[in-house]
């Protein structure tokens, strides 16, 4: 029997892990956790002056796994693959299984970060303790550029995003999507599990916010709806560099991320029908625009391979030592949208009740965080872990220490909040909703 551990890699197509399950020899079944490490509340593994009011995963990205996994499931019996589900950490349940089925390969995307390589150590301590011990099988599968095709060495990662891009598009090449169309099994009699609430999370229920500039659910059926309505019946792709500045509505920008940070859909898969798109409808400065914004998520996952820890340290990945403050009351008057900018306070209104908020939103409230308060960037880079439905550790770190001074932008900028708000809401509309 071969078992597949999903993470964050929750679909079906393009899924290498699944597909060379799918290839070996033997009946293959699925497994996913809600690990109880991710919804506790967390000193998120920092050296943090205040203790944090939240835990790292919060109500509305639970809500939208929680429907990316009911998706998933749906999806693996089509090919006659169950699903089992877990709410327990993968040490605790992965060797009953290899004894109970007769495991003998498990399959599962390589991650590098803190929280994900402690999951793999102490699974494979467990493992270790088992006298017939599975073969692991680990693939990088969260790219656009694979890291065994890219020009550089891990080590040698470019500090700045043009010359990694330059480099990408002119020496590597975009992979092809696999799948396992054709793959058929006769569904082996394994119990039915329980995908735990909410509740169970130890998180609240909610309705969806009617103002919601993201207002979908999780899985790869939901990822596959937008992709055809934002290309190919309102062919939004084609105006998408002029309005991805936009703050109000769902079709300002491809809202692709937060299927992408969970693995609904893969960065191939959205490269593939761009380029169908250019050959079948148009090609302009938009379509590339949005392989483009591909590729700066690329850049962030490599920026955090390359130098592992440091992108959650105080310094970054620069090293600068600057004068951070923490204020407890500073942090409950930023997350609850009463600062002195009106600006700011729409954004964290949006993002506290929706989970979302636009890329535009994003800077301008870490800028005023990090750079005119001068308060520890880790702090909201830990809200937004928590808050956010399109958490993505690389390009949350990476964005954050990007913002704050500490990361890959040469010129440290710091936003003029109020010529930002006059700029992208100069007739108040996106204000006047969430204030």
């Amino acid at each position: 029997m071969n078992l597949v551990w999903f993470r964050n890699d929750l679909r079906v197509a393009d899924n290498q892990s699944l597909k060379e399950a799918c290839d070996a020899d033997g009946d293959v079944i699925g497994v996913y956790f809600f690990d109880p490490r991710y919804y506790q509340e967390s000193d998120f593994g920092m050296d943090l002056d205040v203790d944090l009011p939240f835990g790292k995963t919060g109500k509305f990205r639970a809500q939208f796994i929680r429907e990316a996994i009911e998706d998933l499931s749906s999806h693996l019996k089509e090919h006659g693959i169950p699903l089992l589900i877990y709410h327990d950490a993968p040490h605790e349940v992965i060797p009953d299984l290899v004894k109970q089925y007769d495991i003998k390969h498990i399959y599962l995307q390589k991650e590098w970060t803190r929280d994900e390589t402690e999951q793999e150590e102490l699974l494979g301590e467990a493992l270790y303790q088992l006298e017939s011990k599975p073969k692991g099988h680990r693939f990088y599968d969260q790219f656009l550029y694979h890291p065994d095709d890219i020009p550089f060495k891990i080590s040698q990662i470019p500090r700045v995003f043009t010359e990694l891009r330059k480099k990408l598009e002119k020496e590597s090449s975009v992979r092809a999507v696999v799948g396992i169309d054709g793959y058929h099994q006769k569904m082996p009699e394994i119990p039915d599990t329980e995908m735990p609430s909410l509740n169970d999370l130890g998180l609240e229920t909610f309705e969806k916010d009617s103002r919601s500039a993201f207002p979908w659910n999780g899985g790869e059926s939901s990822a596959w709806e937008r992709l055809n309505h934002y290309f190919w019946e309102t062919k939004k792709l084609q105006e998408y560099k002029q309005t991805r500045n936009g703050l109000v509505g769902t079709d300002y920008s491809s809202k692709f991320s937060a299927w992408l940070a969970i693995g609904c859909i893969s960065p191939r898969q959205i490269y593939a029908q761009v380029k169908k798109f250019e050959d079948e409808i148009t090609k302009n400065k938009d379509t590339y625009w949005l392989i483009f914004e591909l590729i700066w998520r690329d850049f962030f996952k490599y920026v955090s391979l390359k130098h592992q820890e440091k992108i959650f340290a105080l310094s970054g990945i620069l090293e600068k030592e600057y004068d951070w403050k923490s204020s407890d009351r500073a942090l409950d008057k930023w997350i609850d949208g009463e600062t002195h900018e009106d600006f700011v306070n729409a954004n964290m209104n949006e993002i506290a009740a929706t989970g979302f908020m636009s890329n535009r939103g994003r800077q301008n409230v870490a800028s005023y965080w990090s750079m005119h308060q001068k308060q520890d960037w880790r702090l909201g880079a830990a809200y937004f872990e928590h808050i956010l439905i399109d958490y993505d550790v690389h390009s949350n770190y990476g964005n954050w220490m990007y913002n704050s001074g500490v990361g890959n932008d040469p010129r440290n900028r710091t936003f003029n909040i109020q010529s930002q708000a006059d700029r992208y809401d100069s007739d108040k509309e996106y204000r006047n909703l969430w204030l």
